[in-house]
């Protein structure tokens, strides 16, 4: 490195701190699901009710936290954590895409072709209009706060 130039900042995924965040929202956002999976189960060949409402809520509180941290500044600093540890850690271990495509083959696969077809097309689209809810929400706080 030739004098007067900086060093290149460590990859966001190298740092101890991003793997930490990312870690401890994991276990928090993986053992929310367990529990509430443990509370609401949902009985064989039944639609999968508890695993539809937390990939729901999940894709809410994702496109809420992601549209107000871009609302408060750039990805950086302490933002950048909350990012790490709520949005891709907490609420990404919490929401279950993969339980989505389990379930969906285990209806399948006996014989509840409507429930599955409902269930993950259902999924994925009310996730998207959650998605779009939490981020109007959220941009709606955003035009409050800067008025007030």
């Amino acid at each position: 490195m030739s004098e007067g130039e900086r060093p290149l900042p460590r990859a966001l995924h190298l740092r101890p701190s991003a793997l930490a965040a990312v870690a401890v929202g994991g276990l928090l956002g993986t053992s929310a699901r367990y529990g509430l999976g443990r509370w609401f189960p949902v009985e064989s060949g039944g639609w999968p009710v508890t695993t539809f409402a937390i990939n729901v809520l999940g894709a809410l509180l994702l496109g809420f936290l992601l549209e107000a941290l871009i609302r408060i500044g750039p990805d950086t600093s302490w933002r950048q954590v909350v990012r790490l540890g709520v949005g891709t850690g907490a609420l990404g271990s919490f929401t279950t895409y993969s339980a989505l495509a389990v379930d969906t083959d285990l209806l399948l696969r006996d014989g509840y072709l409507l429930a599955a077809a409902t269930y993950a097309l259902g999924t994925v689209l009310a996730g998207l209009l959650a998605t779009g809810v939490g981020i109007a929400l959220a941009a709606r706080l955003g035009e409050r706060r800067s008025t007030s």
